[in-house]
């Protein structure tokens, strides 16, 4: 009895160290920082309206596509299948960034790479289905903290190589590609899950024909006849077909949003979010206009590192914020999505580098501290069930408010518009985004002091009498 406990509280670690030295080799690619000097530079010999135009917009297109239905393919496949799959994706990418040339080949890998993105909901929902939910928050913490680590790292030692031993772009290719590699092999290691959220979990299935999910707490006697049988109840594995998982979702989806506060947090993510995405993707194509690369050394790494420690940071310091959410919480949007578009403002009337870095820190900070305490908003009202599927809806709509921008402001097909200009097209956007929850904070300050006058006049009346 002594060994069977030992080996159940004892599973959890070694999946959890599995995957975590999958996400830290996935996330571990120096070369991330620099792709679009890469790009235009003598390997690839791509001109920065080719990379904006016509090549960076395919990612957001294939992520788009490819999301909804990776999102069901990982729920039916158990997971891991999809992890292998995003591995794969991983080295095709870096093969066709090693030896492919040419737009047409780029913009296949960013079709691939867009795969890889859209796979992602498999490495964060993996370790759900193989360990106890007692352990959640703690594997949570070193799934998502290991990426963190990774990517840090990878920053901070393309920076070193490029700056101090010179190292060209195309080596920091190649170690990305080593080390993507390595993440590969390790997800063929990983255990198979024996359940997932909808098409594979265990029901209870009674004589009246009706199904419910198979509860939390059985017998601990095995001798002891369980209230199953006394019922007529039987339990069996069942899996749902496509069209009843879409009803599940549908009516999950329903109940998510019926809370007017949850609507509003999430219209703020999905709204800043697409914006976020829009900034990170296109924002090496704006150092390159204000420094090009081939003229100096750049600090890409450098700067990508110290954002992603002040942008944990500020996350960090939101679960020891003391703060009335519920009241202040749309407010806390407004002002930091204002201080977001300043920041996006900044980055594009600069004509210095180092102004550029400066708002581009400022503005992923307030993104990941904004970000952190919708997270947080919405984690608190819903089940981890719900949970994974609000965020990947928000996380959808902002794919598709992303794609509208894209083809407005960057796509040769709509405006094709300069980088500088696109720049001032997402700082408006930050503004918009501002002023609607600058709006909505004075419409709960002024419903909430007025609740507190009538509370009072309520508690006053009922003291005279």
């Amino acid at each position: 009895m002594g060994l069977c406990t030992r080996r159940g509280n004892d599973g959890w670690l070694y999946p959890t160290i599995l995957l975590c030295i999958y996400g830290f080799f996935s996330y571990l690619r120096p070369s991330e920082p620099f792709l679009t000097p890469y790009l235009t530079g003598p390997v690839h010999n791509l001109t920065i309206e080719e990379v904006t135009n016509s090549v960076f917009p395919v990612w957001t297109y294939s992520y788009l596509v490819i999301l909804f239905p990776v999102f069901l393919l990982t729920d039916y496949l158990r997971y891991k299948p999809v992890i292998i799959l995003q591995g794969l994706s991983y080295i095709i990418t870096w093969i066709l960034l090693l030896f492919a040339r040419g737009v047409p080949a780029m913009q296949g890998l960013e079709f691939v790479y867009g795969m890889v993105t859209a796979t992602e909901v498999a490495y964060f929902s993996y370790i759900y289905s193989v360990v106890d939910i007692e352990h959640y928050q703690k594997v949570t913490s070193y799934c998502r903290s290991i990426t963190l680590v990774a990517f840090t790292m990878a920053s901070v030692l393309g920076q070193l190589l490029v700056s101090l031993a010179g190292v060209s772009y195309f080596y920091l290719n190649v170690i990305s590609m080593i080390s993507v590699s390595i993440a590969f092999l390790s997800s063929l290691v990983l255990p198979m899950p024996r359940k997932s959220m909808f098409f594979h979990k265990k029901v209870i299935g009674n004589s009246a024909g009706e199904s419910s999910e198979e509860p939390k707490e059985m017998s601990s006697n095995p001798e002891e006849p369980s209230t199953e049988s006394q019922t007529g109840t039987s339990k069996k594995n069942s899996s749902p077909n496509f069209f009843q998982v879409l009803w599940l979702l549908c009516k999950d989806l329903k109940q998510c949003y019926s809370s007017m506060q949850l609507l509003y947090w999430s219209l703020w993510w999905a709204l800043a979010t697409a914006g976020y995405n829009q900034v990170i993707n296109y924002v090496q194509v704006l150092w390159e206009h204000v420094e090009p690369a081939q003229n100096s050394t750049i600090y890409n790494g450098g700067v990508e590192a110290v954002s992603t420690f002040l942008g944990a940071l500020t996350s960090f310091t939101v679960g020891y914020v003391k703060v009335n959410w519920e009241l202040s919480g749309e407010l806390a949007l407004a002002i930091f999505s204002a201080v977001s578009a300043g920041s996006i403002f900044l980055k594009a009337y600069s004509f210095n580098i180092w102004m550029c870095y400066a708002g581009y820190l400022i503005f992923k900070s307030s993104y990941m501290l904004l970000i952190t305490i919708a997270t947080f908003q919405i984690a608190v009202n819903l089940s981890m069930e719900r949970y994974a599927l609000m965020f990947g809806m928000n996380t959808f709509i902002a794919l598709v408010l992303q794609t509208i921008l894209t083809i407005i402001v960057v796509d040769n097909r709509g405006l094709a518009l300069d980088i500088v200009t696109q720049f001032l097209v997402y700082g408006s956007y930050f503004a918009v985004i501002s002023g609607i929850f600058f709006i909505r904070s004075l419409y709960i300050c002024i419903s909430y002091h007025k609740k507190k006058q009538k509370e009072n006049q309520e508690i006053k009346t009922e003291t005279h009498l």
